[in-house]
């Protein structure tokens, strides 16, 4: 017998100074998610989006500031321990398993709850298709596809996306869209998207963040930046706020 599904989880960071090493990224961020939200992270190349998401995963180096997750401070968890707290974390490199089979991509990171994995066949009926297909035999598309099935496995309460649509075709890029809605819809999540093509991302979440130089300079409901192209060229530049083609 499955698990209801899980309620998202609200997210704190106070002040949080973090990077790689002695080379700090992020300067003083503070953000909130409040829990069953939605959140977009826009900013051009380099600002600190992948550093932010990856600090909240436990896989950088915290030189300052607190973390807190379903009211947990979690500031000093190892990233295995955040998984098991309810972090779902799709990267943008994708990391799955190349000489595993889809299938079995997806059964090593399965926790129970309300996800299965029937369920995320359902969910992505072309990963149904490819179940017995390695890693390493999938397109592009149908990798992302199986990242974010096995980030959804462990049954997380947050769910993190890093550039989940870079470098897949205009039709791919329009399934997985739909796919993000489906996710959005059902309001048992708590999802932060960092993703370069801003009109998906203003589009998918209700508030949205910018960032510049490792700190965050803008946060205001996405209809504000939707409804004012200029402000939103002026703080992500020109180049990054059309559709990819």
């Amino acid at each position: 017998m499955t698990m209801p599904p899980v309620s998202g989880k609200g997210l704190t960071l106070e002040g949080v100074r973090a990077g790689y090493g002695r080379t700090i990224v992020l300067d003083g961020v503070t953000l909130t998610l409040a829990p069953g939200a939605t959140l977009s992270v826009l900013g051009r190349n380099g600002v600190g989006k992948t550093t932010l998401m990856c600090t909240i995963m436990g896989q950088t180096t915290l030189h300052g500031g607190t973390i807190h997750f379903g009211g947990q401070d979690i500031t000093a968890l190892p990233a295995y321990a955040r998984c098991r707290l309810g972090i779902g974390f799709v990267p943008q490199e994708r990391e799955i398993f190349p000489s595993l089979t889809l299938e079995e991509n997806l059964s090593v990171a399965a926790r129970p709850g309300h996800w299965t994995v029937e369920r995320i066949y359902d969910f992505f009926p072309r990963l149904a298709e490819r179940r017995r297909n390695r890693g390493n035999q999938l397109s592009g598309g149908e990798q992302q596809m199986l990242a974010i099935g096995r980030a959804l496995i462990g049954n997380p309460s947050l769910l993190l996306m890093d550039e989940p649509t870079e470098g897949l075709a205009p039709v791919i890029v329009e399934a997985l869209t739909a796919v993000l809605l489906k996710l959005r819809a059902e309001q048992t999540l708590s999802i932060m998207l960092v993703e370069q093509n801003s009109r998906l991302a203003l589009a998918f979440s209700e508030r949205t963040v910018v960032m510049d130089k490792g700190r965050i300079v803008y946060d205001a409901p996405s209809a504000v930046l939707r409804d004012n192209p200029e402000k939103l060229a002026q703080l992500v530049g020109v180049g990054e706020t059309s559709q990819r083609h």
